[in-house]
């Protein structure tokens, strides 16, 4: 079995999960917040054990920086040997950009 692989949220993709849950409170429908915050939740840690399991960034094209796609958010990673970094957690049409 291959090693599995330690996980992190930066503050920015921390801050992305609450404004979601925020969002969908102020949309009144709290519940559909709390369901997609769980359910990046859970395919965030699925990356422990399947961490190329996401597409490279196509705005970058670089291998190291990944994302999965959980409509209508797109979960942006940076892959490590042997962490993971998740950096964003953004709405699906937004582009990425380097600052």
């Amino acid at each position: 079995m291959p090693n599995r692989i330690t996980i992190t949220l930066a503050e920015s993709a921390i801050q992305d999960l609450t404004d979601i849950r925020e969002y969908y409170q102020a949309q009144e429908v709290p519940e559909v917040g709390d369901r997609f915050v769980k359910e990046i939740i859970s395919s965030v840690e699925e990356l422990a054990i399947h961490p190329d399991r996401g597409r490279i960034v196509p705005e970058f094209n670089r291998p190291q920086l990944r994302e999965l796609i959980h409509p209508p958010f797109r979960i942006v990673y940076r892959r490590y040997k042997e962490k993971i970094s998740v950096v964003r957690v953004w709405r699906s049409e937004r582009l990425m950009r380097l600052p």
